[in-house]
């Protein structure tokens, strides 16, 4: 008799085993990582390859890498997403208000952006290139009030038809960090990434502009702290992968 009377317990025991198992496998919130730059990020931007996989291999097995591109034949599975657009310059991008319509398709929360290159080689100077980022970051924070952005100093540039760029490169780094600090708040963090150092233009690209594979390791590496860093803080995680 007292089976019969409770019949009905065993199918509601069955129910909520079921959604606590539902519960149990629903994968988690994915943090969204925008790769934003120019031909060093497009083609084949293999640092981006190269970064997810450290990433993956570390433990950050929640991020999502977005963009309104996808590409780049590396020798790493990855994730290919990205913003990066070849021969474009941050002064251009933000002139013609081209970033929020790559935000609202890409909904980053974390924005990587190595960005600056063409502006300098084209004849454009940190006195342009910080104007632009400003109005960048400003659009970023529209989109996301709560974005995080880390920003590279540009890695060297030795082309042969710009003798000067090597100075305007790191004349546009050195003020990078001042600027950054200006910008950066609580809620939407700034963090400068150092592509710069240690990178070389003649052994590390074929052309003194664009890396070669020796150089897409080497951003890898240098963005992997940082970033790993902003995904432990975006997401909260208690026990985060060391970097």
């Amino acid at each position: 008799m007292p089976v019969r009377r409770l019949g009905k317990v065993p199918v509601i025991l069955v129910a909520l085993c079921a959604l606590i198992s539902i519960s149990w496998v629903t994968p988690q919130t994915q943090l969204r990582i925008m790769p934003l730059g120019d031909s060093i990020t497009e083609a084949p931007g293999c640092w981006r390859a190269y970064l997810w996989d450290q990433l993956r291999r570390t433990g950050h097995t929640n991020i999502d890498f977005v963009g309104t591109r996808t590409g780049g034949g590396c020798p790493v599975g990855h994730d290919r997403d990205h913003a990066g657009y070849s021969g474009y310059q941050a002064t251009f991008i933000a002139r013609e208000n081209l970033l929020p319509t790559w935000l609202a398709v890409a909904r980053p929360d974390v924005v990587l952006m190595h960005l600056g290159t063409n502006d300098l080689w084209f004849g454009q100077g940190t006195e342009a290139v910080l104007p632009a980022y400003t109005k960048l970051v400003e659009q970023m924070r529209t989109n996301n009030p709560a974005i995080r952005i880390l920003l590279a100093h540009i890695i060297p540039m030795a082309p042969p038809n710009c003798t000067s760029c090597a100075k305007q490169v790191v004349d546009l780094n050195t003020a990078i960090p001042a600027w950054a600090a200006t910008k950066s708040t609580a809620r939407s963090p700034i963090t400068v990434v150092d592509q710069w150092t240690g990178f070389d233009p003649i052994t590390d690209t074929y052309d003194g502009v664009h890396p070669v594979d020796s150089g897409f390791r080497k951003m890898a590496d240098r963005w992997f702290p940082a970033v790993s860093a902003a995904v432990c803080a975006a997401t909260g995680k208690v026990n985060c992968p060391k970097a």
